[in-house]
């Protein structure tokens, strides 16, 4: 079995054609059963696509080094490619988010009990950011504490490069 990246030459949908061969997939390209699954155009191409090929058994993947606020780290096997517009406003929030922890302070496992005294006026406001448990996370909410999740991971400082 072959892999194409396939387009439709109308509107630029891109998926995925599974054939027997190059030769299978100009076939049933010429007799039209080639169809976009968004639009249902027949005008179907083979899209740019990076070859698939597989590491040696005995090389293992180069470990991600990603310092925090750093650029996002490319996911292999991620699947379909994004829109533009789409990959354009994850780069918009995870740059944005990057900005926010340059000003956060970051407070590990003690975030639950660092925010609470924040919010009870214990301590100075202040921006901080660190990790908390399901159940933590909770009882904040339910105190009233104003929380929001990180929407991309963050490397603790103790373990960046």
């Amino acid at each position: 079995m072959i892999v194409f990246d396939l387009q439709c030459a109308p509107d630029g949908h891109r998926f995925e054609g599974w054939f027997s061969s190059s030769e299978d997939f100009a076939r049933q390209q010429e007799r039209g059963l080639v169809c976009c699954p968004t639009c249902g155009s027949a005008e179907v191409n083979k899209a740019v696509m990076a070859p698939n090929v597989g590491r040696k058994g005995n090389q293992l993947p180069e470990p991600a080094r990603k310092a925090v606020g750093g650029p996002v780290p490319a996911v292999a096997n991620a699947g379909p490619a994004l829109p533009p517009e789409a990959a354009a406003m994850l780069r918009a929030i995870a740059e944005a988010q990057a900005q926010a922890l340059k000003s956060s302070r970051w407070v590990g496992e003690d975030f639950a009990e660092k925010a609470r005294a924040i919010h009870y006026g214990e301590n100075d406001p202040e921006a901080i950011h660190g990790q908390a448990r399901p159940e933590e996370v909770r009882d904040l909410l339910e105190e009233g504490v104003e929380i929001a999740p990180i929407l991309f991971p963050v490397v603790p400082p103790e373990q960046a490069n």
